[in-house]
């Protein structure tokens, strides 16, 4: 405190335990030591500087990230023919036309529930893998995770591995600095442009809006979704990396839920591992763990993090400390493993002398494999029997009627047949009520109730239908009528059930 007092004359030691009550006067530079505290709560970001390492996750990281930037931005250009009135491209989201398009799968406005389906099959197959490997998902098919690796790999390329670009960051700034600098940031703003450009193509038919983007005519939503894809691919994955798994993501506060104590994790096996030391070569292991302090699975960790701590949020279970320890344990002599995927359990059964075990049957792992199986299950179901044709019928409110010179009541209807194959079918369409009503359409012609129509593939016809009875029909305010079609070649119904209103 006689520090502190030296460094502000408005501030002066604490009263002495027995001076406590004294009428003495002291001060204390609240708004300084308050400004200490909030300056000690933020901490500028230490970049990170992975090295390389080889193995099998990395191998199998490498192969993941090959595989998803590859139909990322591949699919968009995959061609898949449904007939001459529909875009041959096998994904797209197309808003224009309304439908959702999956290679043989077509999904129509009022067919979202397949989406919600999707999402939450998507969301059940996270909770699984998360309940028996961790977070399985951030370590290898994230896409923050994905652009990061290669945004790496671009920066590794260029300027060197970790120590090499260590000292090239400490380094004065001289033109070959600058031009490593300039070629590595090139280089990333160019895979943010193609992951931008990816973006977009599945929006629109893929050469078409790419012509159409090159020559300047494409929409203004395409060149901002492209700007902002890049922009946020080049912020991303190049400057904030860790941060945004770290703070941005809410997903490492969410799995600490779906995982226990059998759930495979990457690990440090503390029990043999620890005490831990520097080993010189002819030096006996008696009496020590394996670890010899090298630190190469802290070198080799994108998120900065030592995993000899244990579990920390920080940790995406990339598994490339795995890697970097069993690198380090062949050269030392030791079996490999010493950092792998293990249990806590297991880590318990081993101080207990027990011997490890696989646990994947458990309660939370067979409720999400169900439950996953159920829904997909009812997805598949649905999917395979869906109609073919729908039958929507929409009765004119304003006015809700029209009363004619004769007495007789009129209602207006528009009947839309939408047609979800892609060939042009014919119905039969019928009314079926009051026998005394009269049937008139728009450019059609009814024989009794009944009306032969056609409606073109993957469309929608629209009929304006008008219903007529005399007053003497009319006993009632409100009287039951139903309207429907049928497939003449399949036989494929759709049902409508609608009211015929009256001033009663």
């Amino acid at each position: 405190m006689d520090a502190m007092a030296g460094d502000t004359a408005e501030t002066t030691a604490p009263p002495p335990a027995d001076d406590v009550g004294a009428h003495s006067v002291h001060t204390y530079d609240v708004d300084a030591v308050n400004s200490a505290e909030r300056r000690s709560l933020y901490k500028a970001r230490v970049p990170i500087y992975p090295k390389l390492v080889h193995g099998k996750f990395r191998a199998l990281k490498w192969a993941v990230m090959a595989v998803t930037l590859g139909l990322y931005y591949a699919l968009p250009w995959v061609r898949w023919e449904r007939g001459p009135a529909e875009p041959n491209q096998a994904i797209l989201v197309d808003f224009e036309g309304r439908r959702f398009y999956f290679f043989f799968i077509e999904i129509w406005p009022d067919e979202l529930y397949y989406v919600t389906g999707l999402l939450i099959i998507a969301a059940l197959g996270l909770f699984l893998a998360t309940a028996l490997f961790g977070r399985l998902w951030c370590g290898y098919t994230c896409p923050q995770t994905v652009w990061t690796d290669l945004f790496i790999a671009v920066e590794r390329l260029i300027e060197g591995d970790r120590n090499k670009r260590i000292r090239l960051s400490k380094s004065p700034w001289t033109p070959g600095k600058i031009g490593k600098k300039v070629a590595k940031h090139a280089v990333w703003i160019f895979i943010g442009m193609a992951t931008g450009g990816a973006w977009i193509f599945y929006f629109h038919d893929a050469p078409t809006i790419a012509a159409q983007f090159l020559k300047g005519e494409a929409p203004f939503t395409a060149y901002f979704f492209f700007g902002l894809l890049t922009f946020t691919t080049y912020i991303f994955a190049g400057s904030m990396r860790e941060q945004v798994c770290t703070y941005m993501c809410p997903w490492p506060r969410i799995q600490a839920a779906l995982t226990d104590e059998e759930t495979l994790q990457v690990t440090y096996k503390a029990d043999r591992g620890e005490p831990r030391g520097p080993h010189k070569k002819g030096e006996s292991w008696e009496g020590r763990g394996d670890c010899v302090s090298c630190k190469a699975c802290v070198a080799a960790c994108p998120m900065g993090i030592d995993i000899r701590d244990g579990a920390q949020l920080e940790c995406i279970n990339c598994a490339l400390c795995i890697d970097a320890c069993d690198e380090i344990m062949a050269k030392v002599g030791r079996p490999l493993g010493l950092i792998g995927y293990d249990t806590d359990a297991n880590m318990d059964r081993r101080a207990a002398g027990r011997k490890p075990q696989s646990n994947l049957l458990r309660a939370r792992t067979m409720l999400y494999g169900v439950v996953l199986v159920l829904v997909s299950a009812i997805m598949l179901y649905t999917l395979v029997n869906r109609d073919t044709v729908n039958l929507n019928v929409l009765r004119d409110r304003t006015p809700p009627y029209v009363l004619l010179s004769d007495g007789s009541v009129r209602n207006a209807y528009t009947v839309k047949i939408v047609n979800r194959d892609n060939t042009l079918r014919s119905f039969q369409l019928d009314v079926d009520g009051p026998a005394e009503m009269t049937l008139t359409a728009v450019g059609e012609e009814f024989d009794g109730g009944s009306r032969i129509v056609t409606a073109g593939g993957d469309a929608v016809r629209s009929l304006r239908l008008f219903i007529t009875m005399p007053s003497d029909a009319l006993a009632e305010p409100s009287i039951p009528i139903t309207i429907s079609v049928t497939d003449v070649d399949s036989g494929e119904k759709a049902v409508n059930p609608t009211v015929f209103l009256s001033k009663g």
